[in-house]
This record gives C-alpha cells, structure tokens and sequence, in this order.
C-alpha cells in the first residue's frame, strides 16, 4: 500500500496558502528550493501537476485546487485533534461544503443557503465558486457535499450524479430610477430605447431572453455583458442600464442597488437545483435548503 507523505503535503498547502514559494519559506524556516523539491515528490507521488507557473506567479491547476480543500480538511482535524488530547473542549459544527456555479446572483445563494444556519447544530460553510462543469468533477470526487446550479447535470454525463430541484422564478427587469419611467411605457418594446446589460451568451438565462426579445421584436443596446450578475448590479447601481434578474430576488436587489422595478417578464423562467453524488439527500443541511427552497422561497 502506497503511503502519502503528509510532510510534502504540509509544504504544499503552505505555498498555496500563503500565495507562493517565498511566503511559504518564511513560514516554514526553509529555502524556496528545498520546498519546491518536496512539493515536486508529492506531484511525483500523486502523478498530477499541482502548480503552474503563470508570468512569476505560481498557480493551482485543477488538481492542486482538489489537494488543496483536502489537505485543508486534514490540517484542520490535526489542530482540532491536539485540543481533544489537550483536553480542550470541541463542539465541532456540521460541515458543509457547497460548489455555486458562477452564473447563480449571490443575493439568491444568500436566500437559498440561510435555512442550513437554522438547523440544532453549528454550520461550518465552504463554498467554492467554478464554473459548472468544474464544480461536477469535484463533486464526483466527493470534495464538494452538494452544487448549486441553474442547470440540471447534463444526460450524456459520465458521471452519476443526481439532480434535486429547488424551484423556478420568473424573470424582472430592474433598472436605474432614471431610466424605470422610460422603460414602463411602452413596454416591452421600450427596452429598445435604453441601454441593456445582459449575462453572457451561452448561459441558459441568455438564451431564454434572447429568445424572448426575438419573440418580441426588441432590440436593445446591449452596453455590458457579463458572467458575474453582482458585476452587473454594481453597473446598474452607477446608472449604466437596465438589466434581469430573479422575481424572487427582484425587490431585495431593487433596494440594496437603488434600482426600480420595471416589469415582471411572466414568460421567462430560471429553475434551480441541488445536484449531489447520493439518489436520496443525506446531509441534514442539504435537506433543510431543499425543504426551504421549495415551501418558502420558490413556494
């Protein structure tokens, strides 16, 4: 049986941690080259790559980045294991470790997520933010306890994941409050007449407005597009244009941007799912979002 060298663990998750091989030495009291050897056993040992070299920094390849939530899992159960034999009392929380693919509004996450802080016992959350087939990869690999996604998992995928859903939400247009008058005359085909931000192209919200702009006949000075909707809500709070998001969400990003809401678009919808590696959701924290979601968000 091949053992894992948790020495050269040790190394490499000090250079990620702390940005680099320099950082890392004055944390640990050692030369940049006798690290960089022992970090290279442990690729060696695991057979992947876990750095890359961009410019003059040095950065996690995809495997490094599943080492790295692994190696922060073990590290921390090592810390919290010297308190136990110490004597020290632990209540150790529920750990939860959720991956939100990148085209999900933060605000909703926030929504979505508050019910596993409601639960008996302490929450520890983890999210990592990917791209969504990314984010599918380390959930087969078990690094992540559940996806947060506006797509379901792909049938032709080889992996065997399930998909749980959570509800769907219309679609409103928000806009800057100078804009909002001009937009509800006429509308829809006022949305022709101000400037439009909208998400990228390829994403299943885009597709759904675009389609529903054809249907329409509107066609918008497209100013900004963007993967990230907090971006675009940063640009609509600066007056830049009008933009769509959630209905569930639409007055909570309506008053903390000071945006005005224009329309509901009752035809354009965005579902959402809870995608795990288990057929029947096991993790009490998944199970409480699930029930939520579907009672009072979506509900």
């Amino acid at each position: 049986m091949e053992w894992l060298n948790y020495h050269h663990l040790l190394y490499f998750w000090t250079v990620a941690r702390e940005g680099g091989l320099a950082p890392a030495g004055k944390v640990l009291r050692l030369s940049q080259s006798a690290i960089s050897g022992q970090v290279h056993r442990l690729e060696e040992s695991l057979g992947q790559p876990l750095f890359e070299r961009r410019g003059r920094k040095l950065e996690m390849t995809e495997t490094g980045r599943v080492v790295y939530r692994y190696a922060e899992q073990i590290f921390g159960l090592g810390r919290e294991m010297q308190e136990v034999v110490r004597e020290r009392a632990v209540d150790r929380p529920l750990r939860l470790v959720v991956g939100i693919s990148d085209v999900i509004p933060k605000l909703l996450v926030r929504q979505l997520l508050a019910p596993a802080f409601q639960q008996d016992q302490r929450l520890a959350l983890v999210c990592h933010e990917e791209q969504f087939d990314r984010l599918l990869g380390s959930l087969a690999s078990h690094v992540l306890d559940v996806v947060i996604a506006d797509a379901p998992v792909p049938p032709d995928s080889e992996k065997t994941l399930f998909n749980h859903v959570l509800g769907e939400s219309t679609v409103t247009l928000v806009a800057p409050t100078k804009l909002a008058p001009a937009l509800r005359k006429n509308f829809p085909a006022s949305v022709s007449e101000v400037p439009l931000m909208l998400p990228l192209v390829g994403s299943a919200l885009r597709r759904n407005l675009d389609a529903w702009m054809t249907k329409e006949g509107v066609s918008p000075e497209i100013v900004a597009e963007a993967e990230d909707s907090a971006l675009l809500k940063a640009f609509a709070a600066d007056g830049m244009g009008a933009m769509f998001v959630p209905t569930v969400i639409a007055k909570t990003v309506a008053r903390r941007y000071d945006l005005a809401e224009v329309a509901e678009i009752e035809t354009v919808h965005e579902r959402y799912y809870a995608i795990t590696a288990e057929r029947r959701l096991v993790h009490p924290a998944v199970i409480a979002i699930r029930s939520a979601a579907r009672a009072e968000l979506f509900g």
